[in-house]
């Protein structure tokens, strides 16, 4: 029996970046189902940090996060975690609406997102079909070194005193009294607190505590890497639809990474591609530029869970006190997770909330209950 003041289910990013922020603090264990952290969401991200993406009730939280991307303590990782990319959100004349829209919605953040013209998308994007006639440009979006921010936080949950245990999965809790025991792996743990950080397991995590689940829905989503004719070039920004139905971004040598942007409802698994949303995804792109795809060099999907509401859960469950939250980060856990972990960690360490903007219960699992 190995006793913890905190017991953390799933070290991808969100488990990684909280067992860093209070490892040194509270005594914590990681506890992962795989062979290795990061094996799902974290490690098939499309790595990118955009302020727009996951709607106004995320930016505060990928905001907030930027200043430790930007420039993160000198022992934390080797060379700079976020590198220039900026980002087109693309769209035809009918959506002159949308475009408005997404104005209005960042009026007040301080995202800088400036409406572009013919001329203005023809000065970031060439090759382009007819009728793409509308469009944001968003400065400021940057590509993530993502293997290196999780990296980084595993290294620094280690130095924290954070014990990682890999082949763990959570096989049984139950909370005696004050106090949670565990069988991970086979082997038994105990914890004041049990942090549901498990992604697309978030539910059947809850649910094997005892708790009432909270809706968190896995949805897959295909990426693709492509060799295209002319070659992607290297100052290609990210190219979002504004409807939802595309992205598309350079990759080093030339290439290109491609998505059909779907969200398919799944049960959580270790998710693949289908050929139906590989073949969408390169329909989509024949129909906004006219370069010519000369390879699919590989394919994969991951899980982006969320909440009903599309926002992050972050906090204690109001029914068991001892259980705690940090799930449905969607699309977009890997670009909040400094923000992210910092909330959780001012609520678990009773501290006041760090993250300006933001609110606890903005994200407190409540608003479901």
């Amino acid at each position: 029996m190995s006793d913890f003041d905190i017991a953390i289910v799933g070290a991808g990013i969100a488990g990684a970046s909280l067992a860093a922020a209070i490892g040194a603090e509270r005594k914590t264990v990681l506890l992962e189902a795989e062979s290795a952290p990061g094996y799902h969401s974290t490690g098939r991200s499309a790595a990118f940090w955009s302020e727009t993406y996951g709607g106004p009730g995320v930016q505060p939280l990928t905001s907030a996060s930027g200043p430790f991307l930007s420039a993160p303590p000198e022992d934390f990782c080797e060379g700079p975690l976020l590198r220039p990319r900026g980002c087109l959100h693309l769209g035809q004349g009918k959506d002159a609406a949308e475009v408005q829209a997404m104005l209005d919605d960042f009026a007040r953040s301080g995202v800088a997102l400036e409406r572009l013209d013919a001329q203005g998308i023809a000065q970031h994007l060439t090759g382009l079909r007819d009728g793409w006639s509308e469009a944001l440009w968003e400065p400021d979006c940057c590509d993530i070194d993502v293997a290196a921010l999780h990296a980084g936080y595993l290294k620094a949950a280690r130095r924290a005193g954070a014990q990682l245990i890999c082949h763990a999965p959570l096989e049984k809790a139950e909370l005696k009294g004050e106090r949670w025991e565990l069988q991970a792996g086979g082997c038994k743990y105990t914890a004041d607190i049990l942090i549901n950080a498990a992604g697309a397991w978030a539910d059947p995590v809850a649910a094997l505590a005892g708790v009432q689940s909270l809706g968190i829905t896995p949805y897959r989503r295909t990426i693709m890497q492509l060799a295209i004719e002319p070659a992607a070039p290297a100052d290609l920004p990210l190219v979002v639809g504004l409807d939802g139905s595309f992205y598309f971004k350079p990759e080093a040598g030339g290439k290109l990474w491609l998505s059909p942007h779907d969200e398919i409802a799944c049960d959580p698994c270790d998710a693949a591609p289908e050929e139906m949303d590989v073949a969408l995804a390169i329909e989509r792109f024949g129909e906004v530029v006219d370069w010519r795809i000369t390879r699919l060099e590989r394919k994969w999907a991951g899980l982006r869970s969320f909440a009903p509401d599309r926002l992050p859960v972050i906090g204690y469950d109001p029914d068991c006190p001892a259980f705690f939250w940090l799930a449905g980060q969607g699309g977009f856990g890997i670009q909040t997770a400094p923000a992210a972990a910092a909330m959780a960690a001012a609520l678990l360490l009773h501290r006041p909330n760090p993250v300006a903007g933001t609110s606890f219960e903005t994200y407190a699992p409540e608003r479901f209950r």
